[in-house]
């Protein structure tokens, strides 16, 4: 009897140890390793700019990164390491084009960046390089509010959205030049469609787009709940999208966890 009930313990024992032993990884901590029938899309603000110091609309206008738009692109490189790319797209402005090379660098993966200029931030017409305050402020008026602080404040609330901004400086803009959100987020869907396609043509993966902030925010529109395109996407923050049997799925918006891990590599 004592022998027996010795084997079942035993047995028991071994057994369990290696039901636990070969328990799932979690997938915090498991490779990101590409599906043929998945492109998985991580999205990018470039790094911050001359001009997004200075406070001043860019829209297809272009300025060079500064120390600390070189510093947040080399932090988000550093975060996206282990992440094995297929392919690097980028808009046709020098600042998305300069991080992405920045942070492939740092990733330690040599990849040609393709250019796309569907990329391309919001064209803000007559108001490229004027000041951000001065360039909202008509839509401010128009809308009932005081300046662009009360805007942001606003929008942060829910109380209006980014496409009734963006409708609205295209609306006040007496030139007619400035795109509004139907046009940003037309052809920038078109863009990561297009890049979808052609990235399961060539087996999938994992693909890296620098792209702009508000163009980001248009494309997202519709394809992630409202409350998520409240605040501005921040320099380098990473945007997941998954494409699979023809759907997007997104995940967190403007994350900057590859940012803060980059930090911490450096």
């Amino acid at each position: 009897m004592k022998n027996t009930l010795w084997k079942t313990l035993i047995s028991f024992l071994v057994f369990g140890f290696i039901n636990v032993q070969a328990a799932p990884i979690p997938a915090s901590s498991a490779q990101v390793t590409p599906e043929k029938d998945v492109v998985t899309f991580y999205v990018t603000r470039h790094g911050k700019t001359l001009f997004n110091t200075a406070h001043r609309a860019q829209g297809w206008s272009d300025t060079p990164l500064t120390a600390a738009g070189v510093s947040v692109a080399e932090d988000l490189g550093r975060g996206l390491k282990g992440i094995p790319f297929t392919a690097a797209w980028s808009s046709d402005s020098g600042r998305a084009r300069q991080t992405a090379k920045i942070a492939l660098t740092f990733a330690g993966q040599t990849l040609p960046v393709t250019e796309d200029e569907r990329l391309r931030e919001t064209f803000f017409g007559p108001y490229e390089g004027e000041l951000d305050a001065v360039m909202w402020a008509p839509v401010a008026k128009k809308l009932g509010f005081a300046d662009l602080s009360a805007v942001t404040q606003a929008l942060s609330k829910g109380q209006i959205t980014l496409e009734t901004m963006m409708n609205t400086l295209a609306a006040v803009d007496p030139t007619h030049t400035t795109e509004n959100a139907t046009q940003v987020k037309t052809r920038m869907q078109a863009a990561l469609q297009d890049i979808a396609q052609k990235t399961l043509a060539e087996g999938g993966g994992n693909v890296l787009i620098v792209s702009h902030g508000m163009a980001i925010m248009a494309m997202l529109e519709g394809m992630t709940p409202e409350e998520n395109l409240r605040a501005p996407l921040q320099n380098a923050s990473v945007t997941v999208i998954t494409y699979k049997d023809g759907n997007f799925t997104v995940g967190k918006v403007g994350d900057m966890q590859f940012v803060e891990k980059g930090k911490l590599q450096n």
